[in-house]
């Protein structure tokens, strides 16, 4: 796969750097023959595309998977995208659907222990999600554990929540998405989910609560 750095030494005609295209115009011009450039979408969003199949999927090599196949369909569908919310919201709608799709596939699906590296765990590290706000509980007792301690504490309470609430939870608190962009991503009214966070929070808070590692009224 060409690499960030191959893209951003390409130049167009006019002399303008092919890193520097809107998502709009790199569709423009794929659409119009220039598929090559599809590599411009692939390069911009793999990585965290990626970081998202892993996290609903929590294993490494089905992540890859969904996010190869989530690709394929952006660029046979690329004519259908009307520009109505970015390509970041309507590719991840894609990669979010061949996730739901795979765990469809695997009802038995395995849980990944966190020190095989592929779980939640893994990506809180990388998010920086390891804020104790995250779930409007008071960490207090926790002042004293060590970050990757916290942190995995936080990863195996999250795995405990319902898949809806979970894949919502990281949504909005790991990959930042609004309300709006979640309700695109996953297709529902965003009053879903914002019960779905309310819900996610309050049971995450609980779980650290009861695991007598927060402090925190969740009532």
């Amino acid at each position: 796969m060409t690499t960030e750095s191959s893209v951003s030494a390409s130049k167009t005609g006019a002399g303008i750097d092919l890193a520097d295209l809107t998502d709009r115009q790199a569709i423009d011009r794929i659409l119009a023959g220039e598929g090559d450039l599809f590599r411009i979408l692939v390069e911009r969003y793999q990585g965290r595309a990626h970081g998202l199949a892993l996290r609903v999927l929590r294993n490494e090599e089905a992540a890859r998977d969904a996010v190869q196949d989530a690709f394929v369909k952006a660029y046979s569908n690329l004519g259908k995208f009307e520009g109505r919310s970015s390509f970041y919201t309507w590719f991840y709608r894609l990669v979010m659907n061949q996730c739901l799709d795979a765990k469809r596939r695997d009802k038995g699906d395995r849980h990944v222990e966190f020190e095989e590296g592929a779980g939640v765990e893994q990506n809180l590290e990388a998010s920086e999600m390891v804020v104790p706000e995250v779930a409007g509980v008071s960490f207090a007792p926790a002042a004293n554990l060590m970050r990757k301690e916290l942190r995995e504490q936080l990863a195996a309470a999250i795995e405990q929540l319902p898949d809806d609430a979970r894949e919502t939870l990281v949504l909005r608190e790991v990959e930042g998405l609004s309300y709006k962009e979640i309700a695109e991503a996953l297709e529902i009214p965003k009053g879903t989910v914002m019960s779905r966070l309310h819900y996610a929070r309050k049971q995450l808070q609980r779980i650290l609560v009861e695991a007598g590692i927060a402090g925190g009224d969740t009532e």
